[in-house]
């Protein structure tokens, strides 16, 4: 990537890569130096893109990247597309949703007091139990209310870090992004940097990228919720700090 750097892929999770995870997802800010690593990065590889199952335009919020323009940033997994030049693309919502949206917040009312919250995300709705007494207790009783919901209003169900999620049935996940990403760009080497189960069809798609013929690494920020996300990247960074220190090393050594 570094000897050649205009037919380089960086693909990027947000939350708990470029991002430290929040309690709240509306504070997930960037770690310190993470825009600017990040615009480095844009400055001397062909694609830089952030893949994330957020929205695009609360991602592009978040991050201040607003004014990043060669970065892509791909929202609910690819579904959605954002870029400085030509603004967002999206889809409709699936049907299901706005019944979803109100059964859940119908069902879940006892575990509200217990710290459970729900995340209107446009194309899909979350339920989020970090903040929760009992994250893993809420978790589970919230998965049997979510899963129950899906097959009333025929969506999917997404798990994440202690979340779970409605979607469009058939909806993109991160492998097909990155695929998508891969097919518009014929990159020689690409990237992935993640650090959650939701990451784990994006080491997919690397290795696949790999088994073809192509040059790709996995990077993973460590997290014990992920033991077994871990075991698909190639490279282990501690933190958030160290993968901002990680792209601002790398975009530095192929400028040089």
């Amino acid at each position: 990537m570094v000897a050649d750097p205009a037919t380089a892929l960086l693909t990027l999770d947000y939350d708990g890569t470029l991002s430290p995870i929040a309690t709240r997802p509306e504070d997930a800010v960037p770690a310190p130096g993470a825009l600017g690593a990040l615009t480095a990065c844009t400055q001397v590889f062909d694609t830089v893109a952030i893949v994330t199952g957020r929205p695009a335009a609360v991602v592009v919020s978040l991050a201040g990247a607003a004014a990043v323009d060669n970065l892509v940033v791909l929202g609910h997994y690819g579904e959605e597309r954002w870029t400085a030049a030509e603004g967002l693309v999206a889809p409709p919502q699936h049907p299901g949703l706005p019944a979803a949206r109100h059964l859940l917040t119908e069902r879940l009312q006892p575990l509200f007091e217990h710290g459970v919250r729900v995340e209107e995300k446009g194309l899909s709705v979350a339920v989020h139990t970090r903040a929760s007494d009992d994250p893993e207790g809420m978790l589970a009783r919230a998965c049997d209310i979510v899963l129950a919901v899906a097959d009333e209003t025929r969506l999917d169900v997404n798990h994440g870090r202690f979340l779970v999620e409605l979607r469009a049935p058939g909806a993109a996940d991160k492998k097909t992004a990155i695929r998508s990403l891969i097919a518009e760009r014929s990159p020689k080497s690409v990237l992935f940097a993640g650090d959650d189960l939701v990451d784990l069809p994006a080491y997919e798609a690397v290795a696949e990228f790999r088994d073809g013929g192509g040059l790709g690494v996995g990077v993973f920020v460590d997290n014990p919720e992920a033991v077994s996300v871990r075991e698909m990247a190639d490279v282990v960074l501690p933190d958030t700090a160290a993968c901002v220190r990680f792209l601002a090393d790398l975009a530095a050594a192929a400028h040089a």
